[in-house]
């Protein structure tokens, strides 16, 4: 997973985090809108547009731009993107911003003398994660921005201590939220290890995963029998989600298990990235088939 994917996923969940890198935020930043929109002939696809709430007076449009990597013609296209974007909707907007974040200086391009006068207004704000300071003094969406950055030998410590903070000062819908995006960001930079792995370094548990969390409430829905029957439903879904549709002949073998046995698969299931991984397992087990 690219990384500027989990900020565009962070900005899904809190548009207003933008906001929050900025010196003068709107006042209506909690009324923005995130968004990725098209732009035609010729055609565009600009991942991150911060909208105004549709009033009688137009509002500033926000661009933002997240680079991991440096890209020496970054600034020709944002600013193409952008100003075209602009100009296809001028009527709905009365001015426009453009924020580029990257994760140190060193990422952004080198040649930027073509781009002074923008660079050095008030309509582009560059910010460089490495430059805000002690993760540990940052807002919690914030700091999960800068998680991004830090080396792998300290992400598992400040990973666990967002964790711990975020039960804390957020809502317990949002830090669910959290929970997702800190595994996913975890499973981004230690690309090694394993789903489960990943969650023991952050002390959590598969039932406090998303995937979980969804598979269940399809199972609340559904009206399905509690107990057993219901745990190896779940259990079943969760086995289809990793290695795909089950073949009949292993779909019955899956079926006649024990529930200790059952259980014993939803813990091994987590490191499973294919069938031959559920035969392997099976095979493992007395009466192999």
């Amino acid at each position: 997973m690219r990384r500027d994917s989990i900020f565009y996923k962070l900005f899904q969940q809190s548009p207003s985090l933008l906001f929050e890198l900025l010196t003068n935020p709107p006042e209506n930043a909690a009324e923005y809108i995130f968004d990725s929109v098209a732009v035609k002939e010729p055609k565009f696809e600009i991942d991150g547009v911060f909208l105004p709430p549709q009033t009688q007076n137009p509002g500033v449009v926000y661009f933002a731009e997240v680079q991991f990597q440096r890209d020496e013609k970054l600034y020709e296209r944002v600013f193409a993107e952008s100003y075209l974007y602009f100009y296809r909707n001028r009527d709905r907007f009365s001015d426009l911003q453009i924020v580029m974040i990257y994760p140190s200086r060193s990422t952004e391009q080198s040649e930027i003398h073509p781009f002074r006068n923008q660079l050095n207004g008030d309509q582009v704000h560059r910010i460089y994660l490495d430059e805000l300071g002690d993760i540990r003094s940052l807002p919690v969406w914030v700091a999960l921005m800068a998680l991004t950055t830090l080396e792998e030998e300290r992400t598992t410590e400040e990973a666990r201590y967002l964790l711990a903070r975020s039960q804390q000062e957020v809502p317990q819908s949002e830090n669910r939220a959290i929970i997702d995006l800190l595994t996913t960001i975890m499973v981004y930079k230690f690309e090694r290890k394993s789903q489960r792995e990943v969650e023991e370094m952050l002390g959590i548990t598969l039932q406090e995963t998303r995937v979980y969390r969804e598979i269940l409430a399809e199972g609340e829905q559904r009206g399905e029998q509690r107990g057993e029957q219901r745990e190896k439903s779940l259990i079943l879904r969760l086995l289809t989600r990793k290695v795909g549709k089950l073949p009949k002949k292993v779909s019955q073998r899956v079926e006649s298990l024990s529930l200790e046995q059952f259980e014993n698969l939803g813990e091994a299931l987590l490191d499973f990235t294919s069938m031959a991984d559920l035969d392997a397992w099976l095979s493992g087990l007395d009466g192999n088939f």
